[in-house]
């Protein structure tokens, strides 16, 4: 079976002949390992792909994630202001919407104009087109929830949860729009057939289980239901400690949910083996950056025993990588994803 062989029998519920391996995201370490910032390859397509696929042939991780690192683009996009740092990924400096007549104002059809999201998606094809038939290439972006929050402010934004939920409901919807809108064209054209959405702001840190279930599931769900009725699957990240809400996760409808390194991956296969694909969840600083090759191993292969000897499994740190995790932890990390056999 090639790479994308096994990671899409993984989302659609049967046994792969071993066990699926992808980092999630993984571009601030890509960029960085690669000797370029994201500043540096954000209007150079040709660079970006380069990157990817250099990147893609060292690691050799089941998916490719391409865009990431540049979520915070499509907020920009319609009029916020992007900060690149000397190493990790491009912040946005300030919050759009201070009031609904902000969100008025914005128009969705901007992110068509941008230029680094169009590089992205450039990108995107040419990768497609280069490795496309033995790994899922996918473009990656921020969940509804986090759109909303980066463009009202994330402080504003779960205070405003409790004091003035129509209005956040109101930037969620436009910011499930803002999504589909992004992907449609990759969507429709072929390009797609792999979304990855993270949506940290959502995280089990920050939203308790009845803020989830009412402010950002059914805006993934409307998301999904979109992606769904296109026939592409979804594989989708939310960060912090959700043990309480694993439930919730097939409601989504999304193909795959990757499970933060806080949360219960025992509790998560007794939840949601036979129900969707769930992946997991090797802590990114503890034990990739600061661990030994050792710790790697041995945390992987409890992980994998635990949760993924039986299928509907993929084995992925608990969120994106630092960009100085060492090389050999990474290799150590897919090896034994790519040794154990199903």
């Amino acid at each position: 079976m090639t790479p994308k062989e096994v990671i899409l029998t993984a989302f659609e519920g049967g046994t792969p002949e071993r066990v699926p391996v992808t980092l999630f995201g993984g571009g601030m370490w890509s960029v960085h390992n690669w000797g370029s910032t994201f500043e540096d390859l954000s209007q150079d397509a040709e660079k970006m792909t380069r990157m990817l696929v250099d990147s893609c042939e060292k690691l050799q991780c089941d998916i490719v994630y391409v865009g990431s690192g540049y979520n915070n683009f499509v907020a920009s996009a319609l009029g916020g202001r992007i900060k690149f740092r000397e190493m990790g990924a491009p912040d946005l400096e300030d919050p759009l919407i201070g009031a609904e007549e902000d969100l008025e104002n914005l128009n969705i059809a901007d992110i068509d104009e941008d230029e680094t999201i169009n590089t992205v998606k450039k990108a995107l094809k040419k990768t497609k087109e280069k490795i496309g038939d033995r790994y899922v290439v996918t473009m990656t972006a921020w969940g509804p929830f986090t759109i909303a929050a980066r463009l009202f402010g994330e402080e504003d934004m779960m205070r405003a949860t409790y004091k003035n939920p129509a209005l956040i409901e109101k930037i969620l919807n436009f910011s499930t729009e803002l999504l589909i809108h992004l992907f449609e064209p990759l969507v429709d054209d072929g390009t797609l057939e792999v979304i990855s959405l993270a949506d940290p702001t959502a995280s089990g840190d920050l939203l308790s289980k009845k803020q989830f279930e009412r402010f950002a599931l059914p805006y993934l769900k409307i998301f999904i239901d979109w992606a769904k009725s296109k026939h592409i699957h979804t594989l989708l990240h939310i960060c912090g400690n959700t043990t309480d809400r694993i439930d919730l996760f097939p409601h989504t409808g999304a193909s795959c949910i990757s499970l933060d390194h806080k949360t219960d991956i025992a509790k998560a296969k007794e939840v949601l083996h036979g129900k969707m694909c769930f992946a997991g969840n090797v802590n990114p600083v503890d034990v990739l950056l600061r661990g030994s090759v050792d710790l790697v191993e041995t945390t992987c292969k409890q992980i994998v025993e635990t949760a993924g000897t039986d299928g509907w499994f993929a084995l992925m740190p608990g969120c994106d990588i630092p960009p100085t995790v060492p090389y050999e932890n990474i290799v150590k990390f897919i090896q034994v994803a790519k040794e154990w056999r199903l």
